[in-house]
């Protein structure tokens, strides 16, 4: 890239000025609106294939499998050739993966096409967030919370296109296609053009296995990302079924919970980085953990839809900075180099992010769905109370 184009996307207000930003924003709002609309018709396949909350559970472990399956290979080779390459390789076959799950014709091989989603969402996260360091690192700000603003933004986009087409009476192959098709054409438009560094330029950063399991207290900045991250996954695939049997509204209706969560964590992540600056890592941890608790202890009192959409609303802006603050912490460490430490820490936060969803499904079998969103509320907790790990300390 040249100068002139580093110049303008380092100045203010000019990020989208940078052809490398544009295509990392592409990215991450391709892979959340992806995933976000095949949360929005999960009611529809518990329904259509008469799953029970076990049943689903087992289905979303599939998804969950592939995912961590996916980590290591997909780690290797975003080393070997580059994260820009393949999170574009990945968006690919994401895209048709999306339109595999409606063309499931029994709960076995809808197992199966969620193990293939799976591993491809999980590929493409981990490619896509070493693609964002890059440019952040590149254009010496930060930027990490606006891509991630920008994943829930796709989210709550996918999750939007959920409600209309349930409304409209559009069966899910048609819907995925949709989407699948004319979303992706145009993130990569976007993407493919902008390849960034040459692979040899990413594999010189880092040291040691991609995918090292955090240690000493790095590990505790993984558990934080893990407690938010598996309330993030379990907001995906069960909210709306939370709202739909324990609210008692439509199917259509139903997909608003995640639409309201989605939309709260786009604008909490793009202030993200003023609230930072006003009141640092620790404080705005705490204060995101106890926003969270407080949705979710809202979300489970009430019987109101409008109340309901509230809750889910504050749960948003509860998740939404923590995980960005995670990968900043992470690239920050004393201790360990800035690659491998965000990589440990990004596999512990996306297992738990992929976890979420089939370990609720358990515990709602056992205890309840109400059950299973109360677990979410202690982590959220946990998550406010481990917030001095957040605190970014000089290297040695």
């Amino acid at each position: 890239m040249s100068d002139v184009a580093n110049s303008a996307g380092a100045g203010r207000g000019a990020l989208w000025n940078d052809a490398g930003w544009r295509a990392v924003t592409a990215a991450f709002t391709l892979c959340g609106m992806l995933f976000g609309v095949w949360a929005s018709r999960v009611p529809g396949f518990k329904e259509s294939f008469a799953l029970s909350d076990a049943t689903l559970g087992f289905l979303l472990l599939a998804l969950a499998g592939g995912a961590i399956v996916s980590f290591p290979l997909a780690g290797g080779l975003s080393e070997r050739w580059g994260a820009s390459r393949m999170t574009i390789l990945c968006a690919v076959f994401y895209c048709p993966a999306l339109i595999g799950l409606a063309l499931a014709p029994s709960p076995l091989l809808l197992g199966v096409a969620l193990f293939i989603f799976g591993a491809l969402h999980g590929a493409m996260d981990v490619c896509m967030n070493g693609w964002g360091a890059q440019v952040e690192n590149r254009m010496k700000r930060p930027t990490m919370s606006i891509f991630h603003a920008m994943f829930s933004l796709g989210a709550g986009l996918g999750a939007a296109s959920g409600y209309v087409a349930v409304r409209m009476g559009v069966a899910p192959l048609g819907h995925f296609a949709t989407v699948a098709l004319l979303g992706g054409a145009l993130a990569l438009w976007l993407m493919i053009p902008e390849r960034g560094p040459k692979p040899t330029a990413v594999a010189a950063k880092g040291k040691g296995s991609f995918l090292a399991l955090p240690s000493g207290r790095l590990a505790l900045v993984g558990l934080v990302a893990f407690c938010v991250s598996m309330g993030e996954g379990a907001m995906a695939d069960w909210s709306a079924v939370f709202m739909e049997h324990l609210i008692r509204v439509s199917e259509a209706q139903a997909a608003l919970g995640y639409a309201a969560f989605s939309a709260t964590m786009v604008l909490t992540r793009l202030s993200g980085g003023i609230l930072v600056q006003w009141m640092g890592p620790v404080k705005v941890t705490r204060a995101s953990g106890l926003t969270a608790f407080a949705g979710l202890v809202v979300v489970l009192t009430t019987t109101s839809l409008v109340v309901a959409l509230l809750g889910f609303a504050m749960i948003g802006v509860g998740y939404a900075v923590i995980m960005p603050l995670v990968f900043s912490r992470a690239a920050n460490d004393p201790d360990v180099a800035s690659g491998p430490a965000i990589a440990s820490v990004a596999t512990v936060g996306y297992g738990g992010m992929l976890l979420g969803p089939p370990v609720v499904g358990f515990v709602a079998q056992m205890v309840g769905l109400r059950g299973s969103f109360a677990l979410l509320a202690l982590l959220a907790l946990l998550a406010a109370a481990l917030a001095p790990v957040l605190r970014i300390t000089p290297r040695r």
